[in-house]
């Protein structure tokens, strides 16, 4: 349970961050964020594997590339979801998930 409150945290933190450096991706303060990082993760555990599911042979075509399209599209639902974080553009939501992805991973490797 800990852990689990410690990545929803992390991942608030990492929002807020983003929307500091993304044009177009905005969250209103770290309630919105907590709340956005909560819906992400229901979001990612029930809606992202079924698209994944659904898009097999186009991801398996694009050699996996296509997961950063379902990743921003999962993005883009949150923010749809969730007052208070907003996402303007496919674009927006497109350079956020990357940005959000790569930072995630980086403080998972620097965490161990």
């Amino acid at each position: 349970m800990t852990a689990f409150l410690l990545h929803l945290f992390i991942t608030a933190a990492l929002l807020l961050l983003v929307a500091r450096i993304v044009s177009g991706f905005h969250v209103k303060g770290f309630g919105s964020a907590l709340i956005a990082a909560l819906v992400l993760g229901l979001v990612n555990a029930i809606v992202r594997p079924l698209m994944i599911l659904l898009t097999l042979p186009l991801t398996i075509l694009t050699l996996g590339l296509f997961l950063l399209v379902i990743n921003a599209l999962m993005l883009w639902l949150v923010a749809a979801l969730v007052p208070g974080f907003q996402v303007r553009s496919f674009g927006a939501a497109f350079i956020g998930s990357v940005l959000l992805t790569l930072l995630n991973l980086l403080i998972g490797w620097v965490a161990g």
